[in-house]
Protein backbone atom coordinates (compact mmCIF):
# COMPACT_ATOMS: atom_id res chain seq x y z
CA UNK A 1 0.00 0.00 0.00
CA UNK A 2 1.66 3.45 -1.09
CA UNK A 3 1.30 5.86 1.95
CA UNK A 4 1.96 9.36 1.71
CA UNK A 5 2.61 12.24 3.57
CA UNK A 6 1.75 15.97 1.96
CA UNK A 7 1.77 19.12 3.17
CA UNK A 8 -1.28 21.12 2.46
CA UNK A 9 -0.07 24.49 3.19
CA UNK A 10 -3.16 25.80 1.74
CA UNK A 11 -5.46 24.03 4.82
CA UNK A 12 -2.74 23.91 7.45
CA UNK A 13 -2.38 20.36 7.87
CA UNK A 14 -0.13 17.33 6.93
CA UNK A 15 -2.09 15.02 5.27
CA UNK A 16 -1.48 11.21 5.31
CA UNK A 17 -2.91 9.66 2.48
CA UNK A 18 -2.95 5.45 1.92
CA UNK A 19 -3.55 4.09 -1.96
CA UNK A 20 -4.95 7.79 -2.38
CA UNK A 21 -7.55 7.73 0.47
CA UNK A 22 -6.79 10.72 2.68
CA UNK A 23 -7.09 8.53 6.43
CA UNK A 24 -4.98 11.39 8.63
CA UNK A 25 -4.13 15.00 9.53
CA UNK A 26 -1.99 16.44 11.40
CA UNK A 27 -3.22 20.42 11.55
CA UNK A 28 -0.90 22.91 12.07
CA UNK A 29 -0.82 26.87 12.87
CA UNK A 30 2.21 28.73 12.49
CA UNK A 31 3.60 31.31 15.28
CA UNK A 32 7.09 32.96 14.42
CA UNK A 33 9.47 30.18 14.09
CA UNK A 34 7.16 27.73 16.13
CA UNK A 35 5.20 25.07 14.60
CA UNK A 36 1.95 24.52 16.37
CA UNK A 37 0.49 21.08 16.36
CA UNK A 38 -2.96 21.71 18.03
CA UNK A 39 -5.08 18.69 16.49
CA UNK A 40 -4.15 15.16 15.23
CA UNK A 41 -6.58 12.48 13.75
CA UNK A 42 -6.57 8.99 12.03
CA UNK A 43 -9.66 7.17 10.34
CA UNK A 44 -11.65 4.93 13.11
CA UNK A 45 -11.03 2.31 11.04
CA UNK A 46 -7.25 2.59 10.31
CA UNK A 47 -6.78 3.75 13.96
CA UNK A 48 -3.98 1.92 16.01
CA UNK A 49 -1.91 0.32 13.05
CA UNK A 50 0.64 2.85 13.11
CA UNK A 51 0.00 5.20 10.61
CA UNK A 52 -0.38 8.28 13.67
CA UNK A 53 3.37 7.55 14.03
CA UNK A 54 3.83 7.59 9.77
CA UNK A 55 1.92 11.14 9.85
CA UNK A 56 3.90 12.52 13.14
CA UNK A 57 7.37 11.37 12.09
CA UNK A 58 7.11 12.88 8.61
CA UNK A 59 5.24 16.33 9.80
CA UNK A 60 8.28 16.89 12.03
CA UNK A 61 11.16 15.54 9.72
CA UNK A 62 9.81 18.40 7.40
CA UNK A 63 9.67 20.68 10.24
CA UNK A 64 13.29 20.09 11.11
CA UNK A 65 13.84 20.57 7.62
CA UNK A 66 12.03 24.07 7.66
CA UNK A 67 14.70 24.67 10.74
CA UNK A 68 11.39 25.86 12.69
CA UNK A 69 10.93 24.41 16.35
CA UNK A 70 7.45 22.54 17.57
CA UNK A 71 4.87 23.15 20.10
CA UNK A 72 3.15 20.41 20.78
CA UNK A 73 -0.70 21.17 22.06
CA UNK A 74 -1.84 17.76 20.12
CA UNK A 75 -1.30 15.31 22.91
CA UNK A 76 -0.32 12.51 20.21
CA UNK A 77 2.43 14.99 18.86
CA UNK A 78 3.71 15.16 22.38
CA UNK A 79 3.18 11.50 23.40
CA UNK A 80 5.95 11.00 19.73
CA UNK A 81 8.16 13.06 20.71
CA UNK A 82 8.63 11.95 24.57
CA UNK A 83 8.85 8.25 23.19
CA UNK A 84 10.90 9.42 20.46
CA UNK A 85 13.84 11.42 21.87
CA UNK A 86 15.48 12.30 18.61
CA UNK A 87 13.37 14.84 17.93
CA UNK A 88 12.94 16.73 21.77
CA UNK A 89 15.47 19.26 19.96
CA UNK A 90 12.22 20.52 17.71
CA UNK A 91 10.65 21.66 20.84
CA UNK A 92 10.37 25.95 21.43
CA UNK A 93 11.96 26.75 24.67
Amino acid sequence: MPVEVTNNKAASRYELSVDGDLIGIADYQIDGDAIVFPHTEITPAKRGQGYGAILVRQALDDVRRSGASVVPHCWFVADFIRENPGYANLLAA
